[in-house]
């Protein structure tokens, strides 16, 4: 991705902290690499090179600094990848797709040659894949070593090195440090847990999100307790329950200790379910030129509650057809009693993990109250990704997403969209559809049809998923009260 130096030299000289995640500056006489408003001394202009990306400044032969922590600003669209093809593979990287396989393997699920997408990677981050994967697994290792009290060696199988002698190497490139001396920077941890900080763009506020959240958790998965949204899931077949914990910079995340293996795939996930990588100023900017969206988001910008599990999510939405949230929430408990795996020990309203495909397309679902066509068409689902049919990871844009679930028995373009739009973090999924989106363009009590609202909202692209999420949690005006008549 190509920079204006001069842009960037005079953000990076008024040390304006909103540039942060936008790009970095590597240091060349130090071999350094800092974000916009790092209160190190300023270098000599002609000492300073821009990269788009950590991964790329790495790629140059730049470290991070200790000081402004480059490599935890949050994502941009250079780096989350300007391509859907780049942004899919930045999503799977960051689920383990090159710690449990190779590049040829994350190719294919993409549906590209591995040239094609390293040539993708050099063009919209600056780096090839690997370095990409290499660089965000040495900053977790660095991660777990400040701010956890796992030994070395649980540090270097948690970050998928493999051993302690790997994650020594690799810190000596990287960092040009041994781990240890990280460690003894560590202020404190908690034994028995992990406890680990996802920052947000600014402004977060991740109250609407947890309301939204509270409104549809599953019973026994989830729930929200003190402000937390806390829930089960398993890895390798042991269960876990992991909290969030919401501050005014981002959110905390904690997991018990034996959980560090799941630790990149739990922040992955966690920052989709928060939307913290959103640029929500930019968004809301775009939208408001709408009159409509304006009076929608006067005084709040919005973000996108994501899934957990993009499977969860997809049964979620086929469970919601044409019923309420809370009719289907009682669904999705049903579900999870029926077939899901208890947990060895329940903690309070957390009993289960949600049930795998495979339990859900062997179940009997006509029993819990769903009709029989209803049935059918999760059963259909199910099916498709216990037997890898249907891979919800590996689309290749939202159109490809949108084809792909339909295909499918039961499966219209409201429920493909909502799969889009919450489990694989489409920004432009759009339901035209809805109702709740059609009373809310209503004009004179008519509500306008499917095709007008479709064409009202080309003007919202890229984020017409924002602009759903404006309309559905717009706050009501409630009706002034009725004077008192007095003679």
């Amino acid at each position: 991705m190509s920079l204006d130096p001069e842009i960037c030299w005079r953000a990076w000289t008024a040390r304006d902290a909103r540039f942060v995640g936008r790009f970095v500056m590597g240091v060349t006489s130090t071999h350094i690499y800092c974000r916009p408003g790092c209160p190190a001394r300023l270098p000599a202009r002609r000492n300073v090179r821009f990269y788009a990306t950590p991964a790329a400044a790495e790629a140059a032969g730049f470290r991070a600094c200790l000081r402004c922590r480059p490599d935890r600003a949050p994502g941009t669209p250079a780096a989350a990848g300007t391509a859907a093809t780049v942004a899919r593979a930045l999503r799977l990287i960051d689920d383990g797709a090159l710690a449990d396989g190779s590049l040829e393997t994350l190719s294919a699920r993409l549906g590209v040659t591995s040239r094609w997408l390293r040539e993708l990677f050099e063009r919209h981050v600056g780096a090839a894949p690997l370095d990409v994967a290499r660089t965000r697994q040495a900053h977790l290792a660095r991660r777990l070593l400040e701010e956890t009290a796992l030994p070395v060696e649980d540090v270097a199988a948690a970050a998928g090195y493999g051993s302690a002698r790997r994650l020594r190497a690799a810190f000596r490139q990287a960092f040009q440090r041994a781990p240890v001396t990280l460690r003894r920077r560590r202020a404190h941890a908690t034994e028995g847990a992990l406890t680990l900080r996802l920052p947000a763009r600014p402004p977060f506020d991740a109250a609407p999100t947890l309301a939204f959240l509270a409104a549809r958790a599953i019973p026994g998965v989830e729930e929200i307790r003190d402000g937390a949204y806390r829930r089960t899931f398993t890895l390798e077949g042991r269960a876990a329950i992991l909290s969030v914990h919401a501050h005014g910079d981002g959110v905390e995340v904690r997991l018990p200790a034996h959980a560090a293996a799941a630790v990149p795939r739990v922040l992955a996930r966690v920052s989709r379910v928060f939307d913290v990588d959103a640029d929500a100023p930019a968004i809301k900017a775009w939208l408001a030129r709408d009159p409509r969206l304006a009076r929608a988001l006067r005084g709040r910008v919005v973000r996108v509650p994501g899934a957990f599990d993009a499977f969860e999510a997809g049964v979620r939405a086929l469970l919601g057809q044409q019923v309420s949230v809370a009719a289907a929430r009682t669904l999705a408990g049903r579900l999870v009693t029926a077939c899901g795996a208890a947990l060895p020990a329940p903690d309070q309203t957390l009993t289960h993990v949600f049930p795998t495909a495979a339990a859900v397309a062997a179940a009997a679902l006509e029993k819990l109250g769903l009709t029989r066509s209803r049935a059918a068409a999760l059963r259909g689902f199910a099916a498709a990704v216990a037997d890898g049919t249907l891979d919800l990871g590996a689309f290749r844009d939202l159109d490809d997403a949108v084809t792909q679930l339909t295909a499918l028995p039961g499966i219209g373009d409201w429920t493909a969209q909502y799969i889009a739009m919450r489990a694989l973090a489409e920004p432009d999924a759009f339901p035209a559809g809805d109702l709740g989106v059609r009373h809310a363009l209503a004009r004179n009590g008519t509500l306008p049809s499917e095709r007008l609202v479709r064409g009202r909202a080309e003007r919202w692209r890229p984020w017409r998923a924002y602009a759903v999420l404006a309309l559905w949690t717009e706050p009501r005006k409630t009706a002034a009260p009725k004077r008192k008549v007095t003679s």
